[in-house]
């Protein structure tokens, strides 16, 4: 899941650059991969790999604004 998500957002966040570093809690937002509309791309990405709804209340940094925020989110959406 974690290698998964690494790849899809240097995918498309950072032009597949591969040289492109970031630790698993830095923050997607500060580090400016992510914009409101890559969040909404992000949405989708993870509505269609991980089958969950995102609902609009949990768009909110705590949930999708590093790695390890987003896989602790899709933990608790899968154990829900």
């Amino acid at each position: 899941m974690r290698e998964n998500l690494r790849k899809f957002i240097v995918n498309n966040f950072s032009f597949g650059r591969e040289d492109v570093t970031f630790s698993d809690d830095e923050s997607l937002l500060e580090k400016g991969f992510i914009d409101s509309t890559g969040v909404l791309e992000l949405v989708t990405f993870l509505e269609k790999n991980y089958k969950i709804h995102v609902e609009d209340e949990e768009l909110i940094p705590a949930n999708l604004d590093s790695v390890n925020k987003i896989v602790r989110f899709l933990n608790r959406k899968a154990a829900a």
